[in-house]
């Protein structure tokens, strides 16, 4: 794959560079010849104007006129001169064969009496060969007198195009082959000059086989050869230049890289194979190493499993440590409270025995029942009491059920009941009629919505019009919301990291929040917090809903 891949590219490329070389040489070629038509164009104004010519041809003495010619085809370099009189015949030329020549039906003798500007002309000779002449007409008074021809020696040119490897021709304006390298081309239209070609032997078609396996698309075949065209336009009488060049240069180039990347291959194929089996000898002596370091290291590893395994339980039972003190902190600020509403109940028990002494010292037996019934329904409130607090002043466990979100909020406000009737702080709850299930450890829920609650007290209590709000919804999830009217909070991105408060030293730790998101997150929700628009902060605690049947999913964190 590499070899043919390289071959490809290695191809295009030299290929494309033979192609610019030939592209050059096609441009010096066609300035070359241009130049040789420009130069001999302006000679039959020159000499049609020559007062010799002239008289010669008025006097009809012609005895010097051959040698002026010769002089003058020395001068400029001419392939021939020829002086032609009215009659067609030639009186004067560099070629003394020509003298007496009658030419009156030569294109360049017809043209020239028509035009009287310079005209060029092809014409073929009596061997097949092409002639290049510019002629024109000598007047003088209003007379005709004859026509000067100069013939263009454009075979030199042809002679030394046929010095390179290349096949060159040049077309006129009707695709005729006028010039080519190739002498049985010329008089052949492009098409069938292609054509014309030796009949390739065996071993000839067999390496032109292989030659065009390995070359690139051919725009040509020249004596069997592929070849590449290349063509440019001459600025005369719409002739083109067409050169084929062969890809002899570009196949050897491209062999010599690939012969080099074959041997590189074969070295590298040979040191692949050493280093191969010095690395076998090297690894056989290794194992046995490995094999001593990997049982090291596995009973380190186990090792090391055990005592993560013991600093996670350790860390576990801080966490439950952390969070249990969290509670107890709280039970501490409600404790006031609690004690207040104890008191009342006893007082009231006590007015209501000494009535009931009364009562009876009198015989009013009936009345008395009915003040130890209001005794009774006392104990049962400060029982209710007590039990509730010990019931949340309880570890929670890792074990979840199904808890109605509005019976949890319904026994966080009953907590936080006697801290509420201390201060003047309206509460606002709003709860749905259905039932809002989700699976949670009602005690830790508790505390959650405990510790969102005393963060809305404390941050309204400077207030006069101090609202908090507390709405339980559901949806897609199971929401709720805490909302106050205080100043809001200042860095939402630090607020559930640990040991940071915006309270005053010895009123917080800075952990309730961290513990609540902790919480929230093991029962697969999330805390959030945002500031209102208007004022306030809200804090939502968003749980998957609870439903039969369905196996539990966590939110995706956002």
């Amino acid at each position: 794959m590499v070899i043919w891949t390289t071959n490809a590219w290695l191809t295009a490329r030299f290929a494309e560079n033979t192609r610019v070389r030939a592209d050059l040489r096609l441009a010096l070629y066609t300035g070359n010849l241009k130049s040789e038509l420009d130069r001999n164009e302006v000679v039959p104004l020159l000499l049609a104007r020559d007062p010799a010519l002239i008289g010669a041809l008025n006097g009809n003495d012609f005895s010097t006129t051959s040698a002026r010619l010769i002089a003058a085809q020395k001068e400029i370099g001419a392939a021939s001169l020829r002086l032609l009189d009215a009659s067609g015949r030639t009186v004067a030329s560099t070629d003394r064969y020509q003298i007496g020549t009658n030419n009156a039906a030569a294109p360049y003798f017809v043209e020239a009496l028509r035009s009287r500007d310079t005209v060029f002309t092809v014409s073929t000779t009596e061997t097949g060969a092409y002639e290049f002449n510019h002629s024109r007409s000598i007047v003088a008074d209003g007379k005709t007198l004859g026509v000067i021809v100069v013939g263009a020696d454009l075979t030199r040119l042809e002679r030394s195009w046929a010095g390179i490897a290349d096949a060159v021709v040049v077309t006129d304006s009707e695709g005729t082959i006028i010039l080519a390298t190739e002498s049985r081309w010329r008089g052949l239209a492009l098409p069938d000059a292609l054509e014309v070609r030796s009949a390739p032997s065996a071993i000839q078609r067999a390496f032109q086989v292989t030659a065009d396996w390995t070359s690139p698309p051919a725009d040509a075949y020249l004596r069997g050869r592929a070849v590449m065209r290349s063509e440019a336009r001459i600025q005369f009488r719409g002739w083109k230049m067409i050169s084929f060049t062969t890809y002899a240069s570009t196949r050897e180039r491209v062999n010599a890289v690939l012969a080099l990347e074959i041997m590189g291959f074969a070295i590298l194929l040979a040191l692949a194979f050493w280093l191969l089996s010095r690395r076998a000898r090297l690894q056989s002596a290794a194992y046995m190493r490995e094999s001593a370091d990997l049982r090291a290291l596995n009973a380190r590893l186990r090792r090391e499993i055990a005592e993560r395994e013991r600093v996670q339980k350790e860390l576990r039972v801080a966490e439950q440590t952390v969070q249990q003190s969290s509670k107890l902190a709280a039970l501490g600020e409600m404790s006031a409270g609690v004690s207040h509403e104890l008191n009342q109940p006893l007082a009231a028990m006590k007015t209501y025995l000494a009535g009931a002494r009364l009562l009876l010292q009198r015989g009013r037996s009936e009345e008395a029942l009915s003040s130890f019934q209001r005794i009774d329904d006392l104990i049962d409130r400060m029982g209710g009491i007590t039990r509730q607090l010990k019931s949340y002043a309880r570890k929670g466990g890792d074990a979840v059920e199904p808890i109605d979100l509005r019976a949890a909020v319904s026994s966080a406000l009953t907590m936080m009941e006697p801290q509420l009737r201390a201060g003047t702080i309206r509460i606002t709850r709003n709860v749905p009629r259905e039932r809002v299930m989700v699976l949670a450890d009602r005690i830790r829920l508790e505390q959650v919505i405990i510790n969102l609650l005393r963060n809305a007290f404390d941050a309204v209590k400077d207030r006069r019009d101090a609202r908090v709000e507390i709405t339980v919804e559901s949806g897609a999830h199971a929401y709720v919301s805490v909302r106050d009217n205080g100043p809001g909070v200042s860095d939402l991105e630090k607020l559930f990291e640990p040991f940071w408060t915006t309270k005053k030293p010895g009123e917080g730790t800075g952990l309730g929040l961290a513990i609540s998101s902790t919480i929230v997150a093991d029962f697969g929700g999330r805390l959030t917090a945002h500031n209102e628009t208007g004022g306030g902060a809200v804090f939502q605690v968003e749980l998957p809903l609870h439903r039969p049947g369905e196996p539990r999913r966590a939110l995706a964190a956002e």
